[in-house]
């Protein structure tokens, strides 16, 4: 079954109702990755001649379908059922700077987790170099960009009314993809979605809407949801399965159970056999900087209990990700892909460190659960905590390293579950 993972910052999942006790397997897979994989030199060079308007961009098409082919070999090669196209085919194109060993980055197009959803709606409308009032300077991106003298070069904001058009701008990367593995593998296709409360957490608040649009949160909310909804709708109809989503008057703990209701009104329709994860992510930027750092625990038993996905992919490949306490709250029928291994550096973790990490988690989710160890252990797998390239050119690591992370990853699930895809 594909999957479709949004990501906290770019997240989804179900809703309201309460969720069946049934535990999604296959997907998610004993060996994961989160989507974006790193980017053939041959296609990082053609969109950076294109962004020059050194070239057409009519000739990335051939490049890039080449380049996806060529990754989803390598995919199915080392044993991964979970397949996406890398995220090769999203518009990523950055200046990147190195002064004093301090990163400036300058975004020209869009970056990767922005996606394509929002911008493809109506009522929202792309906009060059915003002014940094309307940011709230502390969502970790932006932070990024005002240490070091800059801000966003675009952005997406809402004009109006927000509908779906009828047309999902991810359905052709999911129509390359089955033209790339049998059919009896179309159900196993990832895409990553934008999170639905992207553009609504980044924006200063009462800039994330015009007040004569949307009189309060809630209606905007509401309007997303549905054009969620429809998406979803499109992108099943279409064969996925699998889908994986990253000084105010509300406080954190109250934007938190917005955000929580929020994703649970945008899926309320998935069809059971759509799986759908969610991945907090960390931070995955240039020069591979990480934004954020601490433990889920303040936020372990309402992210688990309440919101209502199937999976949770977990960053916890350093200390500052904090312990595997938290997963104490995770009720019996989810599950957690722990991203133990960092997709940012080349260095090689230690196998067995790697499985030893993984049974302690065990230990934790069957301490909460009142189940054994062995049962705690069919609702994990393993994965990096993020993506190998979240921006055009990736993290500190080249193709070859990251294909011997992800073979480590799959000789990992193999030797703690043997036989599982």
């Amino acid at each position: 079954m594909a999957q479709l993972l949004p990501q906290y910052q770019r997240m989804l999942h179900l809703s309201h109702c309460t969720m069946s006790s049934h535990i999604h397997r296959n997907p998610p897979f004993r060996a994961e990755h989160l989507g974006s994989l790193k980017r053939p030199q041959y296609l990082l060079e053609n969109r950076f001649a294109v962004d020059k308007n050194e070239a057409i961009s009519e000739h990335l098409t051939p490049l890039e379908d080449q380049a996806i082919k060529e990754i989803v070999e390598t995919q199915v090669k080392l044993g991964f059922r979970a397949i996406s196209d890398g995220e090769y085919r999203v518009g990523i194109f950055m200046e990147i700077l190195f002064l004093w060993q301090r990163l400036q980055a300058v975004l020209s197009r869009r970056h990767m987790f922005w996606g394509t959803l929002f911008p493809g709606l109506d009522g929202f409308e792309e906009i060059k170099n915003p002014g940094i009032e309307m940011f709230r300077l502390y969502v970790p991106d932006i932070a990024a960009f005002t240490e070091s003298g800059h801000k966003p070069g675009e952005t997406v904001i809402c004009t109006g009314k927000i509908k779906h058009t009828g047309e999902s701008t991810y359905l052709e990367q999911v129509e390359y993809l089955k033209t790339l593995l049998p059919k009896e593998r179309w159900g196993e296709i990832k895409l990553t979605l934008a999170a639905p409360n992207w553009y609504h957490l980044r924006y200063a608040e009462g800039k994330a809407y015009p007040k004569d649009v949307y009189r309060k949160d809630a209606e905007y909310f509401n309007d997303i949801a549905a054009a969620y909804q429809a998406e979803l709708d499109i992108l099943h109809k279409a064969g996925l399965r699998n889908k994986h989503d990253q000084a105010n008057s509300t406080t954190i703990e109250e934007l938190f159970d917005a955000y929580i209701n929020f994703y649970n009104d945008c899926i309320p329709k998935a069809p059971a056999e759509m799986h759908i994860g969610i991945h907090l992510c960390r931070g995955n930027f240039v020069i591979s900087r990480h934004f954020s750092e601490g433990g889920y625990d303040r936020i372990a038993t309402k992210l688990f209990r309440d919101l209502n996905v199937s999976t949770y992919y977990l960053e916890y490949d350093t200390p500052r990700a904090g312990g595997f306490e938290p997963l104490r709250s995770l009720p019996k029928n989810k599950n957690v892909i722990l991203g133990v291994i960092t997709s940012k550096f080349p260095e090689m973790e230690d196998i067995e460190e790697m499985k030893k990490r993984i049974y302690q988690a065990a230990e934790m989710v069957a301490k909460g659960s009142g189940q054994t160890k062995e049962d705690a252990l069919k609702r994990l797998g393993v994965s990096p905590q993020c993506g190998f390239a979240s921006h055009a050119e990736g993290n500190l690591i080249d193709i070859e390293g990251m294909k011997k992370k992800l073979a480590l990853l799959r000789q990992i699930a193999d030797e703690i579950w043997p036989g599982e895809p």
